[in-house]
């Protein structure tokens, strides 16, 4: 009962009547947002630590919320998954063999890598157990049957797909579902033999580099196409995986080569096709039923989850915060990226934060379909700090002049190292919500968008302009 009038409590605070706001402060922050180009949509909010507006620009119209998605989903998985703090006992990556054949499992964790100087959530752990067992083995095959195959979320931009940015989400990941290219001086192209190359870059004296690619989605010719410097130092390029449970399948395969193990099989794939059953409103509440969990051979435990919501946060990380969703997504359901939402609606009505004030369609915030109202994001930031893990959350976030994606932004300003907030940019949208401490040093709750920002120009100087305004004058 108590629980329930909290959210109440908090709902009301949320919602007060907005006091008169300062008006010459209104017209400073009116003026560094006009900076921004002509035809820039703000939408801002700010309040104390009861709740009172300090300004408010647009707060209740929805604005594309770019990776400011990602608060949401990170405080989903602290508020909905069990064991946050300790190892990742049920994530980690697993091998099973069945007769000759070795299968590769994926249980959602973000983290495992098949790096040569991997110390921890390794491949070649799995290898070395194979290795241990047997000489020669027959197919490999990815599996990533935990979540349905939601490899790219709707709404996300087609011309994402062949980047890192927009890699496939898998139960079964390795090194970021992404992998490096690299491109010397002299036009020569170097990177794992996944993928073959169609080298169109040309080599030109004098000229800055200028590369781009291209990959025609789920196939396995990368083009490489504009021009490289005689002389340059060698570009990097890192590309996504399209299919990531073949891609960790195939890397197995050429571990076990590397430890005598013969393959003589094939590379091979199990998905799990997006059925009825994974959307909630068509099955019911009722979560489907999961297979029983077979024996295998070797089994990794990945670090905390807790230390993978500050990777998630700090640096924007998009895959990372897909399968959180996910994560949350098996608690009560599928896996499936709708009943990850359930969990997100759930938790913000808890948060007191009114239905109509968002729609999410993906965890990362690169949908251009997800839609937030400022109020939205202020009463999610002041539920979180109401939180026993609020400060744990808290600190995951890019701090201002300091790290993360705000490591380049408000240094040398009065928000220098007192900033700690969630970035976001997308096509047209930049986005910036958390929290900052203010000159008289009150903590003040703050979201600002910015939409329908003019091509080629930038909105990001002048909201942080508006907010040190905000913060000298509080």
């Amino acid at each position: 009962m108590l629980k329930g009038v909290f959210t109440t409590v908090l709902a009301l605070v949320v919602a007060l009547p907005a006091p008169a706001q300062d008006a010459g402060l209104r017209s400073r922050v009116d003026a560094a947002l006009a900076q921004a180009a002509a035809g820039t949509r703000f939408g801002l909010l700010v309040v104390d630590a009861q709740g009172r507006e300090v300004i408010a620009i647009n707060p209740d119209q929805r604005f594309i919320p770019a990776s400011n998605t990602k608060m949401f989903t990170t405080a989903a998985a602290y508020a909905t998954l069990p064991d946050m703090i300790g190892p990742d006992t049920t994530g980690g990556a697993a091998v099973r063999l069945e007769g000759r054949d070795v299968v590769l499992i994926g249980n959602g964790d973000a983290r495992l890598s098949s790096a040569d100087d991997c110390v921890t959530d390794c491949l070649a752990t799995l290898a070395d157990a194979i290795a241990a067992k047997t000489r020669m083995v027959g197919n490999i095959t990815g599996d990533d049957t935990l979540f349905p195959d939601e490899r790219w979320s709707p709404g996300m931009s087609w011309n994402n797909i062949p980047t890192r940015s927009g890699t496939g989400i898998s139960a079964l990941t390795l090194d970021d579902n992404e992998m490096v290219v690299t491109v010397t001086a002299d036009g020569r192209v170097s990177l794992p033999a996944y993928y073959t190359v169609d080298n169109r870059i040309t080599v030109v004296p004098g000229t800055k580099s200028n590369i781009g690619f291209d990959r025609d989605p789920n196939e396995y010719v990368l083009r490489l196409t504009g021009t490289i410097g005689a002389g340059a130092r060698p570009e990097r390029l890192r590309v996504g995986i399209d299919d990531p449970a073949r891609y960790a399948a195939w890397r197995l395969g050429e571990m076990l080569n590397a430890r005598g193990v013969k393959v003589t099989g094939k590379i091979d794939v199990r998905h799990r096709a997006l059925t009825s059953a994974d959307d909630p409103a068509i099955r019911g509440a009722a979560p489907p039923a999961r297979p029983p969990v077979e024996p295998v051979l070797a089994k990794l435990t990945p670090p905390p989850l807790a230390d993978d919501v500050v990777i998630t946060n700090k640096v924007s990380q998009n895959l990372h915060a897909e399968l959180f969703l996910r994560r949350v997504a098996l608690v009560n359901g599928s896996g499936s990226i709708a009943d990850g939402q359930v969990a997100v609606r759930a938790m913000l009505a808890k948060a007191g934060v009114a239905r109509t004030a968002f729609d999410f369609s993906d965890g990362s915030g690169m949908s251009s379909y997800n839609r937030v109202a400022p109020r939205a994001s202020v009463g999610l930031l002041r539920w979180i700090a109401a939180q026993p893990w609020g400060a744990a959350w808290r600190a995951s976030l890019p701090v201002g002049g300091v790290d993360g994606t705000l490591a380049k932004r408000f240094a040398g300003t009065i928000l220098d190292r007192k900033l700690f907030a969630k970035t976001g940019s997308l096509n047209a949208t930049s986005a910036l919500s958390g929290y900052m401490i203010a000159a008289s040093g009150r903590t003040l709750t703050f979201s600002i968008y910015a939409n329908d920002i003019p091509d080629g120009t930038s909105a990001t100087r002048a909201m942080d302009a508006a907010l040190v305004l905000i913060a000298a004058g509080n």
